[in-house]
C-alpha cells in the first residue's frame, strides 16, 4: 500500500502560522516563556515557530533551546540497535519560566515523559507546555496531551506518522505509512 499524504506543504504552512499566533497571543513579548524542541524531529519545527513569532512579532525576547532525550528514554537499554544522540542546546535558564516542549508527532507520549525528566536537569519551570504538528491522540500509553495541536490523525497501532521537512526531505508534508508485517 503506498503512504496516504495526510498534509501537503501549503497545509503545513497555514498550521506553522497558526501555532506562531497561537503562542504570540499567549505568551506575548516571551519575556518568561523559552521553547525547547526536541531533538532531532522537533528541532526542525522548533526553528520553523520560532522563525515566524520573529517575523510577526519583532520586539520580542523569545530564546529556543534544542533537548536531546535519548538517554533519558524508557527503552534506552531495551534495544540491539545502536543510538546515536544528538545535542542539547539550552543556553539560557528555564528557572521559574513557562518552557513550550516542541515535537512533530505525540504518538505514546513516551518521548514527552522523556523530555520532562531531562528538562528537570536544567532547573524547576514554572510551567510545561506542549506543542506538536501532529497528535495521534487514539495511541496515548501516558496521560500527556498537548496545549498547541498543529491536527490530529486518528490511525492505527500498524500505522505511522511520518513528518517530511524540506531542511531533510526536500518536502514539507505529512504521510501515514502501513507498517510491513
Amino acid at each position: 500500500m503506498n503512504p496516504k499524504k495526510i498534509l501537503n506543504a501549503n497545509e503545513i504552512s497555514t498550521i506553522l502560522n497558526r501555532l506562531s499566533f497561537q503562542l504570540i497571543e499567549d505568551h506575548n513579548t516571551f519575556n518568561d516563556t523559552v521553547i525547547i524542541a526536541i531533538q532531532p524531529r522537533g528541532a526542525i519545527l522548533g526553528k520553523r515557530i520560532s522563525k515566524l513569532i520573529n517575523k510577526y512579532e519583532k520586539d520580542n525576547n523569545l530564546k529556543i533551546g534544542y533537548l536531546d532525550i535519548t538517554f533519558f528514554r524508557d527503552d534506552f537499554r531495551r534495544t540491539q540497535k545502536v543510538l546515536k544522540a544528538s545535542a542539547t542546546e539550552i543556553e539560557f535558564t528555564i528557572e521559574n519560566k513557562t518552557v513550550v516542549l516542541v515535537d512533530d508527532v505525540l504518538f505514546t507520549g513516551r518521548s514527552i515523559r522523556a523530555a520532562l525528566n531531562a528538562i528537570q536537569s536544567f532547573g524547576r519551570p514554572k510551567e510545561i507546555q506542549l506543542l506538536t504538528l501532529i497528535d495521534r491522540r487514539f495511541s496515548r500509553e501516558l496521560p500527556i496531551q498537548p496545549d498547541y495541536c498543529g491536527t490530529q490523525v486518528d490511525s492505527r497501532l500498524n500505522e505511522k506518522v511520518i513528518v517530511h521537512w524540506k531542511e531533510n526531505d526536500l518536502e514539507d508534508s505529512v504521510y501515514l505509512h502501513k507498517n510491513k508485517k
